[in-house]
């Protein structure tokens, strides 16, 4: 572990000395023109920082505010937005370098209300460029938060804007970034330098979040012939004295000439730095091979898909992984492949020699020492890489009037879905589709329709899930209607899957009817012939015997004929002793009813004799 971070960091300085001779780095700057007041007006020049938001194409004037306390901005100002514009101007915060990062001082100054920085050098040197830490451990996340722009200025000049200041004046200036960008003519020519690899830390998290945020902007404008944009990949050699070692062989190809760090800082696990080359000089070959086809936009697609679908950290960085991308997107494969050359060989990859020479700087562009790098009109941009901010540079790099609608619109709409569905999964059959268009550009993620969800990846494959699901395209089963028999795959008891029905096999999404009868599944008794149906069989036996599916055997039908018969004499029987037994009960319920009433009614109606007996006794009764 330790050898090999020993070794890592010998092979990077080796391959960076090596070529100092060379080296240069641009400092991109915009100008400063002191307005007021009267004695101090000049103009100066300030290094653009490498965070937060330049106003390509823009200026800005504003009044300068040195505060009284914590001048060097390392810490929180005191107050609620101690910098709000005191006049019509915005305020300009100017601060000392020092004691902590330039972009805390920059957020720091935001947070007060300073709607830009100036950050005055503390020794007499030439500028230097601003730049972000590499790792932002701050629990804020404040890098990514910073809106403002932010200049660093002389030492000379920042004393002199102090001095001002002191005596009470109001010092106005205007900064000035209009002339910071080329914009020779009515194309704007951009490239930026990136990596496949997603194991880097914020560096890499931040140009992945870019290439996805930025895609739909990117495709507008290449698809209107408004810019060209190239992507870049850096690579490193491997010292000739090491080109044997067990460290050199894992990170590099061609014979150690093109190499990358291990991802993980460690050669003994994980993936290797030769992956990562291999896997740039493939993204450089889909542009390459997609720019033939006139469709070099795609590789905004292809990124996007490969950071989703392959990411290094899932273990899914691989090459079947990115060819399974490319057949996604409609590119030729073999022409990817042949652009690629092979990375075994002892010869140069004419792909990557070319790359290793544009890294150094030609003409006004300096060398591209950093990842990422975004160069417009052969400058370097400064600042965060962020959609909008990026978006306005390259529109400050069109002719004047010559801007394309989205530089004057933030509404823009992109229409991938049109061309070969995105690349996403869709059932041609009932053109549900998992394409979505947004404004940053197309997403594959299943749809919901009419009530129905569908799950999946979105690229490869989406199935209609829930109880309702066989009312969408049979939920994406098989089905098949033969001599006015329909069978399906799909059962609304189920809430996801597709199950041949009985009588088929197969995987639900293609079943094919079983021959029972051939398979010996059905018509095993002796003497039975059978016949295959579709869905079922048909069977028979010999003779005059009668075939019972069930228990796949032949009965006599004469033997059948008499169980009815006995059958229906049993049930005679019963029927006429019930009729029988009912007569008889009636009647007796009938005598007994009769006897029944005749003693009641004798109690209360006398017959005739015993009447004219008891008469006297009823009349001597009335005295």
């Amino acid at each position: 572990m330790a050898f090999g971070r020993e070794f890592l960091v010998l092979l990077l300085l080796l391959t960076v000395l090596d070529s100092s001779v060379y080296a240069r780095f641009v400092v991109e700057k915009n100008s400063i023109t002191v307005l007021s007041p009267e004695r101090l007006r000049s103009k100066h020049d300030g290094s653009i920082g490498n965070f937060g938001v330049p106003d390509y194409g823009g200026t800005m004037m504003g009044s300068v505010l040195y505060p009284d306390k914590g001048t060097n901005g390392c810490n929180s100002f005191e107050g609620d937005k101690p910098f709000k514009p005191r006049s019509s101007h915005p305020t300009i915060v100017l601060l000392d370098r020092g004691d902590c990062y330039f972009a805390l001082k920059a957020w720091n100054a935001q947070q007060g209300g300073a709607a830009a920085v100036l950050v005055a050098d503390s020794i007499d040197e030439p500028l230097i460029t601003m730049d972000s830490p590499e790792e932002n451990t701050d629990s804020q996340g404040y890098i990514e938060k910073i809106t403002i722009p932010s200049v660093l200025i002389e030492k000379s000049f920042g004393e002199s804007l102090k001095k001002a200041l002191l005596k009470g004046d109001d010092v106005v200036i205007r900064l000035d970034w209009t002339e910071s960008m080329p914009h020779p003519d009515e194309r704007v020519e951009y490239e930026l330098w990136t990596n496949s690899n997603d194991e880097c830390g914020v560096r890499c998290d931040e140009q992945m979040d870019f290439v996805k945020n930025f895609r739909g902007h990117a495709q507008i404008l290449e698809k209107g012939g408004y810019t060209q944009f190239t992507p870049h990949y850096i690579t490193w050699y491997c010292p000739e004295a090491f080109i044997l070692s067990k460290q050199c062989k894992s990170q590099c190809i061609n014979h150690g000439r093109y190499c990358a760090p291990d991802p993980e800082q460690d050669f003994g696990e994980g993936y290797e730095g030769k992956d990562v080359v291999i896997e740039n000089l493939r993204q450089i070959c889909v542009h390459r091979v997609a720019n033939e086809s006139n469709r070099s936009w795609v590789w905004w697609d292809f990124v996007t898909d490969f950071h989703i679908r392959c990411s290094m950290k899932e273990k899914k960085y691989s090459k079947d992984c990115a060819e399974d991308i490319i057949k996604s997107l409609g590119l030729p494969i073999e022409k990817v492949k042949k652009c690629m050359g092979d990375p075994d060989a002892d010869v140069e990859n004419e792909v990557l020699k070319i790359e290793q020479d544009l890294q150094v700087g030609r003409g006004s562009r300096g060398d591209v020492t950093i990842l990422p790098t975004l160069v417009i009109n052969n400058v370097q941009y400064r600042g965060k890489l962020e959609r909008t901010a990026v978006l306005k540079a390259i529109c400050a790099g069109f002719k004047e009037t010559t801007e394309p609608r989205v530089c004057l619109s933030a509404d823009i709409e992109t229409n991938e879905c049109q061309e070969r569905n995105g690349g996403c999964w869709m059932d041609s059959r009932s053109n549900i589709s998992a394409c979505k268009d947004t404004f940053r550009g197309r997403v594959c993620e299943c749809p919901v329709v009419n009530g129905v969800q569908y799950h999946g990846d979105g690229y490869t494959s989406c199935e209609a899930v829930g109880p309702a699901r066989c009312m969408m395209n049979n939920g994406g089963c098989w089905t098949d209607t033969r001599n006015g028999k329909t069978f399906s795959a799909c059962s609304e008891s189920e809430v996801k899957g597709c199950h041949c029905p009985p009588g088929f096999q197969g995987d639900g999404h293609t079943c094919e009817d079983i021959n029972e009868c051939k398979e010996g599944l059905a018509c095993q008794c002796d003497g039975c012939t059978c016949k295959n149906t579709w869905g079922s069989y048909d069977c028979k036996c010999k003779g005059d015997l009668l075939y019972i599916m069930d228990q796949d055997t032949c009965i006599a039908r004469n033997s059948s004929k008499y169980a009815w018969f006995l059958t229906f004499l049993v049930l005679a029987c019963i029927a006429g002793a019930g009729l029988a037994g009912y007569i008889f009960y009636k009647y007796r319920l009938r005598s007994y009813m009769d006897s029944e009433i005749m003693a009641i009614m004798s109690q209360y109606m006398p017959l005739d004799n015993q009447q004219n007996e008891a008469q006297p006794l009823r009349q001597g009764s009335l005295v």
